[in-house]
């Protein structure tokens, strides 16, 4: 087990193990967007920091096929930040989370010698999508392209530049399908640490392996930050699902089934080194 998985199972309880909290029909979700571990200022501009840190948290919303309503930020900023780099960052936030019909309601702000930000975003849903479902023959696929997000941070680490339309700074939710076909889907979550690594998930979640049509390269596999919908359902669906798709533009691929055996991810840990 290693230090995350360690340090999560000291606080296991029913509502532990989600990409949200789900209580009454309500989810709670919150992550942490930190310079120097997820960003570098010299990469994004205060707006697109602002942005894919609001993104990524409404992404846990719609993972689980819930519609974000609220918003609470804390923002820790430098003293070096200037009056309108501060606007840039708020600019960011209200836009990103008013594409989604997000109000921002609170927060805090302090100071730090870096600048890093949290994000508790609060939804609410009627037919919540759950990382447990999965059952032995249902089909398992993920939504658009992976693999862009590694090989743009790669860019961006050797000082390269990557376009403004990147999925690393520029991400596009599948909310619309999401919300169209969640009768359909008998588990989701987003692709945030890498496919290999959160199938990894949902192996642990369900008690089941995966039979993979065709090998998955690892620069596919262990592409974190991709943001693409994980999903599984039963193969009687697979024709709705695939028009579904097509009519909500959303790419998907099939890539396997599920099986009775175990499950080894093969990349190594994002969070902790």
């Amino acid at each position: 087990m290693n230090l995350e998985n360690y340090f999560i199972s000291q606080f296991k309880n029913s509502h532990i193990g989600d990409d949200g909290a789900l209580i009454n029909g309500t989810v709670y979700s919150k992550d942490a967007f930190f310079e120097d571990i997820h960003f570098k200022t010299k990469w994004m501009s205060y707006y697109q920091i602002a942005t894919k840190a609001m993104t990524v948290n409404i992404s846990d919303a719609i993972a689980m096929n819930a519609k974000p309503k609220y918003a609470l930020l804390s923002v820790a900023m430098p003293s070096s930040i200037t009056k309108s780099q501060a606007k840039e960052l708020a600019d960011g936030f209200k836009d990103s989370a008013s594409t989604y019909g997000v109000e921002i309601i609170g927060g805090d702000t302090i100071a730090n010698v870096k600048l890093d930000i949290t994000v508790t975003i609060i939804s609410k849903t009627t037919r919540p999508l759950r990382r447990k479902g999965l059952k032995r023959g249902h089909l398992i696929a993920y939504s658009g392209e992976l693999g862009r997000s590694a090989k743009d941070l790669k860019k961006l680490m050797n000082l390269g530049k990557i376009h403004e339309k990147s999925k690393f700074v520029n991400i596009k939710l599948r909310d619309k399908f999401i919300s169209k076909s969640a009768r359909f889907l008998s588990c989701g979550m987003d692709i945030s640490d890498g496919l290999f690594s959160d199938l990894g998930k949902l192996s642990s979640a369900n008690r089941v392996g995966f039979r993979f049509y065709k090998k998955i390269p690892k620069s596919i596999g262990c592409s974190g930050e991709e943001y693409e919908m994980l999903f599984g359902f039963d193969r009687r669906y697979k024709k709705a699902l695939l028009k579904l798709a097509k009519l909500n533009r959303t790419p998907i691929n099939i890539i396997g089934e599920c099986v009775r055996k175990n499950y080894k991810n093969m990349c190594k840990a994002h969070h902790f080194y």
